[in-house]
């Protein structure tokens, strides 16, 4: 399936790609199950995002070491790779099952229009 993230907010697009990559717009919908469709998301360098999360969100990690902790503004994420902002959302949206990675790897995002991926159905 193909979804134009240009046209709605980060957090609502995340949510539609997550649905689909889990399978549960399918009826036979099982969740111990891998069943969920490939997702090919364009125009992510037109990412919207609703308030002032540019100024305000920070992506945390931490190294484990004591002083460990590393922030990552959203704007510099945006800056150097819009694409990665979409998929750490969807990522953080999808069940903690042991398939995520797989149905993540299922997730294709395109910066504009053109892609070469083969396409049944657009959202």
């Amino acid at each position: 399936m193909q979804i134009d993230v240009s046209k709605q907010p980060m957090g609502r697009a995340a949510s539609v790609i997550a649905n689909l990559l889990r399978g549960k717009h399918k009826r036979d919908f099982t969740p111990n199950l891998d069943g969920g469709d490939y997702v090919v998301a364009v125009n992510t360098g037109k990412l919207k995002l609703s308030g002032r999360k540019v100024e305000q969100k920070v992506y945390y990690r931490h190294s484990g070491y004591l002083g460990g902790l590393r922030k990552t503004p959203l704007k510099n994420l945006i800056q150097k790779n819009p694409s990665d902002v979409l998929r750490r959302a969807v990522f953080s949206m999808l069940d903690d099952v042991k398939f995520r990675k797989a149905m993540i790897a299922r997730l294709k995002l395109v910066k504009d229009e053109t892609h070469n991926f083969k396409v049944d159905k657009a959202i």
